[in-house]
């Protein structure tokens, strides 16, 4: 137990300059055996310091550390279990009780005993030792109890010591002078033990040879003894005193401490308090401008900005744990929220205010507008407002009910504001479209004879701008003023759709300006709308970069829309971009209505109008949805779109509906067809509004649709017709769509445009076959008895040899056609060809050269077979191939 002690004292207690006084062995009780050591140490520095240590040996080496210190000043309570019994087990009472088993009981003993001493030196602190043997507390005190406990700690102290210097000299000069010492320890020993009584012989020599120096130094020590007596009861005396400012340091020490806490307590309370003042002070002129700042000029304005942001500032304040249960934060919250609520309420208020007198200011200019195809501009609306717009923000995160009522009324008021001047803008369109003004005066432009015609213009215009009436009136108008440029086209003019050669050009171009000025008008109202809106209610128009855009493509009755969808969006961005567009469909809930209303007007005016519209819309549709494809501008104009495309679609519908339900006249010549011209028209209209429009796709198709129902519908009306030839019917009309596909060069018709030169050269090679017929009929019938003799297996040259076929019965056959009678039978055919074909084609010379051509082929066919079968004879025909040709050429020129 010295050597680990020893150990202990070195390793751990010196470093940390403390003495190891007392050490026992133990475990704790009712565990694993786990032995450690528990230390009593003292520290070398004043004022000393009484520990009870806690040793364990490191699992990783032989080496020990420290692992518990317990002030012995804590220590309440020692038991040793049994006063009476020797028992190992024993309990010290610090925080908790420890329960020990000591190794051996006199272990166990030494410790307590060593305890005991320490708090009568250094603490004179009641500890309670309890089940202690008195014997075991008292044989630790024969004389003076310091005595004792001072006599303890050197005997403890002094149990082990090293030699010093001297003494390490004197026994190696020794060990020189025997060296046999170590050979021989016993002799060494006696060695040592003879010159040890003759030195103790020499001492009691000297101390007998000088008994006065004897007897006067006992007579100093006793003077010494009591000298020291003396001195042992001062230090007493001082130790007592010493003891007392001890005590009163120690209490020094914990008020110091106490002092310490206090200042740092107040420390912190401070920063508290400066933390509440610095983040929830708002400042008097802040609280003024919240109470009573002026909401009409921009820098009251820009004072209750500043204010109301302060005032968010301060309520949005992360207070620290506590702080929400202090009476004067929960005030000043409380103050926060009745100034929040009261400006909150005033501003709703006075922006209510606002709204209501922009929406009649702005009434009042409508009048300078309704004369003009112009919507007013509400930029000076916006730009006050905008003024406004930091306080939405405000109001919109601090009281957001407040945000929606403003929300809604602003859409109340601007969705009757804007109806008011929509619905103005498109009477005047719809005045400027059809000529009427308001108090159904017409202009200068339209006959005044027809005054239903008055009456049916002024149906078209209602309050609520809607539609009504027929078309009848229109169409009659139309075919009154445009004249009867083709009677046969006034069957189709019943039908209620006017054709395109029935208006004017400049009628048309007017109304395509008045179309586009519309939708120009409309574009940047919607624009500077919806810009405002966000700008004004804060809310997102674009999307975030953490979300991707997907456009796709819907197609509706064959158009097809973009549409937007969003992903990886923020659900608040989506829904205030939602927001947007629900604002802007209540504000401006008119415009798709009028906007079809107008669309059926200009459709009523003329079906062809609707060319125009779905150009025009495309090109707007196309442009809006390159700017923001979700927007409220793009998708109505996309539905207006569509109603547009229906009415394109209705328009070739009817057209191709007349072309099945035309009627022909049986006592005239039918002539180029009135549908085959109104397509002629259509086709030169519409290239001339789709040049280079988004478009042109549905263009296409249209004329598929169309070119195939020309088709069909002339074929239909050739078959039908009693009084012109069919060969002739179908010959001049494709030789007319033959000739307009060829000038307007319509790309995806050429297919049809080479279907219809093959149909003109089939029938017109038709027609002058059946009307050329057999103009030398009796030679004809000759000849094919002559043809048929030889497919029967008669030679050639032996047919004349034949009684029906001889050369007298060819000659007398010859003779019945002198060139005389020829040019006669060609006068009638030429006369009958001019009363089958019609003067607009202007084909007559095509055919009668043509017959010309063939009556020439059949003149060479019978000469071929004179030669061959009536070789030799002199047999020729009474007139020449010349003669054929001066008798056409005159024929000709006389008619």
């Amino acid at each position: 137990m010295t050597a680990i002690k020893h150990a202990l004292q070195r390793d751990i207690f010196t470093p940390n300059d403390e003495r190891l006084l007392s050490i026992v062995n133990v475990c704790k009780a009712g565990k694993k055996k786990r032995n450690c050591f528990l230390c009593a140490t003292v520290t070398t520095e004043r004022p000393v310091q009484v520990n009870v240590v806690k040793v364990k040996k490191s699992d990783k080496g032989d080496f020990y550390k420290r692992q518990t210190a317990w002030a012995l000043r804590d220590l309440a309570v020692v038991d040793a279990k049994d006063a009476v019994k020797e028992s190992p087990e024993f309990d010290l009472h610090f925080d908790k009780v420890y329960k020990w088993v000591a190794s051996s009981t006199v272990e166990k003993n030494t410790f307590i005993s060593c305890i005991w001493k320490l708090n009568q030196r250094y603490l004179r602190k009641k500890i309670d030792f309890i089940n202690v043997s008195s014997q075991l507390l008292e044989e630790s005190v024969p004389s003076g109890e310091n005595q004792s406990v001072a006599g303890g700690d050197e005997e403890a102290v002094d149990e082990y010591q090293e030699l010093n210097a001297r003494e390490e000299q004197d026994i190696e000069i020794m060990m020189e002078g025997c060296e046999y010492a170590i050979a021989n320890a016993e002799a060494f020993a006696e060695k040592l033990s003879r010159e040890l009584q003759v030195l103790d012989g020499a001492n009691i020599q000297s101390i007998m040879a000088s008994e006065k120096q004897v007897n006067i130094l006992m007579k100093l020590l006793d003077e010494a003894l009591k000298e020291v007596d003396q001195i042992e009861l001062k230090l007493s005396s001082y130790e007592e005193m010493l003891q007392s400012v001890k005590e009163q340091m120690d209490q020094i020490s914990e008020s110091n401490h106490l002092i310490h806490l206090s200042n740092t307590n107040n420390v912190k309370l401070l920063s508290e308090i400066e933390f509440l003042v610095n983040h929830m002070d708002l400042a008097k002129g802040h609280i003024k401008a919240l109470q009573e700042g002026d909401l009409t000029s921009s820098r009251g304005i820009e004072a209750c900005t500043n204010a109301a942001d302060a005032l968010l500032q301060c309520m949005n304040v992360a207070l620290r744990p506590g702080h929400d249960m202090l009476h004067a934060v929960k005030q000043q919250q409380q103050r926060f929220s009745d100034l929040r609520e009261q400006f909150a309420r005033r501003l709703a208020s006075h922006l209510n205010s606002v709204f209501v007198q922009q929406g009649h200011d702005q009434s009042s200019t409508l009048a300078q507008h309704s004369a003009e195809l112009t919507l007013p501009n509400h930029h000076p609306f916006h730009r006050d407002l905008l003024r406004y717009a930091k306080l939405m923000e405000w109001l919109k995160n601090t009281d957001y009910g407040k945000y929606e009522g403003l929300t809604k009324n602003y859409m109340d008021y601007l969705s009757r504001l804007y109806e008011r001047e929509i619905k103005d803008f498109f009477e005047v369109a719809k005045i400027k479209m059809t000529g009427t003004t308001r108090e159904g005066k017409k202009f200068a432009t339209l006959p005044r004879k027809e005054s239903a015609v008055k009456q049916e213009t002024e149906s078209l215009h209602g309050s609520s701008g809607k539609l009504t009436g027929s078309t009848s009136s229109l169409n009659k108008l139309s075919v009154q003023s445009s004249g009867n440029r083709r009677s046969q086209s006034s069957s189709l003019l019943d039908m209620g759709n006017m054709s395109a050669s029935d208006l004017d050009v400049a009628d048309r171009t007017k109304f395509d300006k008045i179309f586009e000025q519309v939708l120009s008008e409309l574009e940047p109202l919607c624009l500077a709308e919806q810009d405002f809106i966000s700008k004004f209610f804060k809310l997102q128009q674009h999307q975030s970069t953490s979300g991707t855009t997907t456009n796709e493509v819907e197609e509706v009755d064959g158009l097809a829309l973009s549409r937007s969808y969003t992903s990886g969006v923020p659900q608040t961005v989506s829904s205030e971009k939602d927001m947007i567009r629900q604002m802007m469909t209540k504000i401006f809930r008119c415009i798709e209505p009028e906007l079809n209303n107008l669309i059926a007007l200009g459709d009523k005016i003329d079906s062809f109008n609707s060319l125009y519209m779905l150009v025009k819309m495309s090109h707007h549709v196309w442009t809006a949805q390159n700017v923001d494809p979700a927007s409220f501008l793009s998708t109505t104009l996309g539905n207006v779109l569509v109603t547009v495309k229906r009415n394109f679609d209705k328009c070739i519908s009817n057209q191709m509906k007349q072309m099945d339900e035309v009627k022909i006249s049986k006592k005239s010549k039918v002539g180029i067809l009135t549908f085959v011209a109104e397509f002629e028209e259509f086709a030169a209209l519409a290239e001339s509004i789709f040049k280079n429009a988004e478009r042109r796709g549905d263009l296409d198709k249209a004329y598929i649709k169309l070119i195939r129902a020309v088709f069909d519908s002339v074929e239909k009306v050739a078959n039908e017709s009693q009084k012109t030839p069919r060969d002739v019917v179908m010959m001049e009309n494709f030789h007319h769509i033959f000739a307009t596909l060829s000038r307007l060069k319509i790309s995806c018709l050429e297919a049809e445009k080479k279907e219809a030169k093959q149909k003109y050269t089939d029938h017109l090679q038709s027609y002058v076959i059946y009307s050329l017929g057999q103009p030398l009929e009796k030679l004809n019938h000759f000849f094919e008895g002559v043809e048929a003799r030889v497919a029967q297996g008669i030679r050639e040259e032996e047919v004349s040899y034949q009684l029906a076929f001889n050369k007298q019965e060819l000659r007398k056959v010859i003779k019945e056609y002198p060139g005389k009678e020829v040019k006669k039978g060609l006068d009638n055919l030429y006369k009958k060809v001019d009363k089958h074909l019609c003067e607009e084609e202007n084909l007559l010379q095509v055919v009668w050269h043509s017959m010309q051509d063939e009556f020439i082929r059949q003149y060479k066919h019978f000469e071929g077979l004179i030669a061959r079968c009536y070789p030799g004879s002199g047999i020729t025909m009474e007139f020449t191939i010349q003669d054929i040709l001066d008798y056409c050429s005159s024929i000709a020129q006389s008619h």
